[in-house]
């Protein structure tokens, strides 16, 4: 198991170093997941202009660097108690193939694409798939790897726009009525690790939201981004399996697709990023990325969006976003914020933020925060639930890992 894992990073690693991976090169030691959006050059970029296009766009875009599928999920039994789940696909490009988007050219898509070996392991695509379960004793993290290629109608890992579906072995997200929905609704989401796993049934009502500008997704001054758009007005229903005991769940769920060669800038560490299933109905999406503390910008790069039930969304001045850490928190070497204050002065919300568990760690070998969070306030449009990542916060090997909360993970 240890060298299936080992190669699987050298794989990774051939994915965001910068330079090429030879035989005997060594995989990287485990790393942060935000490590995953740096740059590499060859690839397309994400730029302003591109015109979505559904159920295309549900699908993979090999000449990106990287890009993800990714569902968290806020979920209740029949007693009240509270659970989440998060379901992600990661599909990480090792060469770009040959169309490159250009500032006279965004909507550039590979016109020669690398062409398909007759043994899928030689794919250019590596998959990364990650799963977590929270309940009210305790947090489960799981990954798995593969490449991508079909052999003989077989594919272990993969994306496909029509009918939607995105899976690593039974890891899965994918259409349940093909055609519906932009192509992709209603869904259903598994994974299954020994004792552990869920089946949900996610649809909804509302369209999709497309983030930035008209799926444009700025991410520094610079200009350099994403392609991002959102489903997160998803109503989940289906079971958990904790320890091997079934139990049936229902709640809101919200659905990220992100496509981009870049991410991150040099000057930047990682993110934190707030997806909020507000009681007013609204859902509230807030993100920062971190710069580095010797970089050369002033300020972290902020964005924020509302979105009324009906599904109009509303840019929020960054300028007037305010984040503010209250207390700190030690998980696995590392010192994480463990309670916000999020001020929206521009439409008078003060909300506090707080992990229903601090020890939602994701201890894979590209390791970040993720996990269920409650929203406190004094109306409903400051309460709620929701998820949060962060990203890019360095281990300390020179503290007392006694003092550490410990997760459990698979791998």
């Amino acid at each position: 198991m240890k060298a299936a894992i080992a190669g699987a990073l050298l794989l990774l690693s051939c994915a965001w170093s910068v330079t090429a991976c030879s035989p005997g090169s060594e995989p990287p030691t485990t790393g942060d997941v935000a490590l995953l959006a740096q740059a590499k050059e060859g690839f397309s970029q994400a730029l302003p202009g591109y015109v979505m296009s559904f159920p295309r766009d549900h699908g993979p875009h090999p000449d990106y660097r990287i890009e993800w599928w990714y569902l968290t999920a806020n979920l209740q039994d029949a007693s009240g108690e509270r659970y989440g789940a998060q379901w992600t696909l990661f599909r990480i490009a090792m060469q770009p193939a040959s169309g490159r988007a250009t500032a006279n050219d965004p909507q550039a898509i590979p016109r020669q694409p690398i062409p398909q070996q007759a043994n899928p392991w030689l794919s250019q695509q590596v998959y990364m798939a990650h799963a977590a379960l929270t309940w009210p004793q305790g947090h489960a993290g799981f990954q798995r790897y593969a490449r991508g290629g079909d052999h003989a109608g077989v594919a272990q890992a993969g994306a496909q726009a029509e009918p939607f579906a995105a899976w690593l072995d039974d890891w899965s997200l994918r259409s349940t009525v093909p055609g519906a929905g932009n192509g992709w609704l209603p869904l259903q989401a598994a994974f299954r690790q020994g004792d552990m796993g869920f089946q949900l049934r996610l649809d909804s009502d509302m369209d999709l939201v497309l983030q930035g500008e008209k799926g444009f997704s700025q991410k520094h001054t610079s200009g350099s981004g994403s392609y991002y758009y959102s489903q997160p007005f998803l109503r989940a229903e289906g079971s958990l399996t904790i320890n091997g005991q079934e139990i049936p769940v229902s709640g809101q769920a919200w659905l990220d697709r992100e496509w981009s060669s870049q991410f991150l800038q040099p000057g930047q560490v990682g993110w934190d990023w707030f997806a909020l299933h507000l009681d007013s109905g609204e859902k509230l999406m807030l993100f920062r990325l971190r710069k580095k503390t010797n970089s050369d910008s002033n300020e972290d790069f902020q964005y924020g969006v509302l979105i009324s039930p009906a599904g109009q969304a509303r840019r929020l001045d960054s300028q007037q976003i305010q984040f503010e850490v209250l207390e700190m928190m030690r998980v696995q070497g590392r010192t994480l914020p463990a309670q916000w204050r999020i001020k929206l002065p521009e439409i008078d919300r003060e909300m506090m933020i707080t992990p229903v568990l601090q020890d939602q760690w994701m201890d894979v070998d590209f390791a970040y925060w993720e996990g269920a969070i409650e929203v406190a306030g004094s109306n409903a449009g400051t309460s709620g639930r929701g998820y949060l990542e962060m990203t890019g916060y360095p281990a300390e090997p020179d503290q007392a890992e006694a003092h550490d909360i410990t997760q459990r993970s698979e791998k």
